[in-house]
């Protein structure tokens, strides 16, 4: 069985290519909007396993998704899909192991996008 990159090669060069010229600083720029607001959305969906805030929770893990897909985090677009779908149903509280897969899948999306963007433009 293949298991997918971390970070998907496509989705970075696909970001490279919308500004060629810049030596990386559009994809760099992304990453760091990224790499700022995700854990505050991570946050939010702390806080709401606490309130049981469905909307919230889902609204936090909308946009973790979208946000990870753009980057190429297949599997963090995965989990946060997963939460965003079982919210709908599942009582709130009862997705803190989805949480806790989303922050541990976070982390490995940052270790790796810090290493693309420390390699620089001829070093993925």
């Amino acid at each position: 069985m293949e298991t997918q990159p971390i970070i998907d090669p496509l989705a970075i060069q696909s970001l490279r290519d919308l500004s060629p010229n810049d030596n990386d600083a559009f994809l760099r720029e992304m990453i760091g909007i990224f790499l700022t607001d995700t854990p505050l959305q991570i946050a939010e969906l702390e806080k709401s396993l606490k309130s049981s805030d469905r909307a919230v929770f889902m609204r936090a893990a909308h946009s973790i998704k979208g946000s990870s897909s753009n980057l190429g985090a297949g599997a963090l677009r995965d989990a946060t899909e997963r939460a965003e779908n079982d919210s709908s149903a599942t009582p709130i509280p009862q997705l803190a192991p989805l949480v806790a897969e989303i922050e541990a899948e976070f982390a490995r999306a940052r270790a790796e996008l810090e290493r693309i963007i420390a390699a620089g433009p001829n070093g993925q």
